[in-house]
């Protein structure tokens, strides 16, 4: 599992889009030691999305990553990753070790994709408004709860159901840390994992003793 604490950025530098063998290799930028304990089978959170690690070179700062049908389906990943310009928002799975933990509890399980359909400078903040692709998570999006937008915890601050569209603020520092979406590009969104919890036990507990 994961923070939304974004650690760094990668860039593609290799792609094999065989539909029933999909991998793609990452080379990790401005941290060297992002793979010093790195172990095959490992898991990290790119773009928000959880992959796990088939190869790496720790000296080259580079990692591989399988890819499954059901992921391409989720997630951006054929929409932004076939572009090499684009860069992958990078978190290793959470230590063990005596350090807080920000951010939110994060699964990498991409819901569905979202649109970037505005941004609006406010002060040192700018404003960003997103689409969601499949509307029926809307209803798990809440004002000033938590989300996670291509692997960053971010917070709420407006939601319209009707549309299925939500905002979100960043400061520059975070703008600063995470790969940049322009206007009209996708990113993947992970609700907040409590809130299904809850619709689940609601559901279950209405067809149980409502019938």
């Amino acid at each position: 599992m994961f923070t939304g604490i974004v650690e760094t950025v990668g860039s593609i530098i290799d792609l094999k889009n065989d539909i029933d063998n999909y991998e793609v290799t990452i080379q990790v930028e401005n941290k060297d030691d992002f793979l010093s304990d790195c172990l095959i089978g490992d898991s990290i959170s790119c773009s928000g999305i959880c992959l796990t690690v088939i190869e790496f070179d720790s000296d080259k700062n580079w990692f591989k990553v399988g890819i499954s049908i059901e992921t391409l389906r989720r997630t951006t990943i054929e929409k932004m990753w076939s572009n090499l310009e684009n860069k992958i928002n990078l978190e290793r799975a959470m230590g063990s070790g005596n350090h807080r933990f920000g951010g939110h509890y994060v699964q990498g399980h991409i819901d569905t994709i979202a649109e970037v359909v505005e941004a609006v400078e406010e002060g040192d903040s700018v404003n960003f408004k997103y689409k969601l692709r499949d509307n029926e998570y809307i209803k798990y999006v809440v004002e000033k709860g938590f989300i996670t937008v291509d692997g960053a915890s971010l917070t709420v601050t407006n939601v319209d159901d009707d549309e299925g569209t939500f905002g979100v603020s960043m400061i520059k520092h975070t703008r600063d840390v995470l790969a940049q979406r322009p206007l009209d590009t996708f990113v993947n969104i992970e609700v907040d994992v409590t809130g299904k919890m809850i619709a689940k036990q609601v559901d279950l507990y209405m067809k149980k003793f409502m019938k």
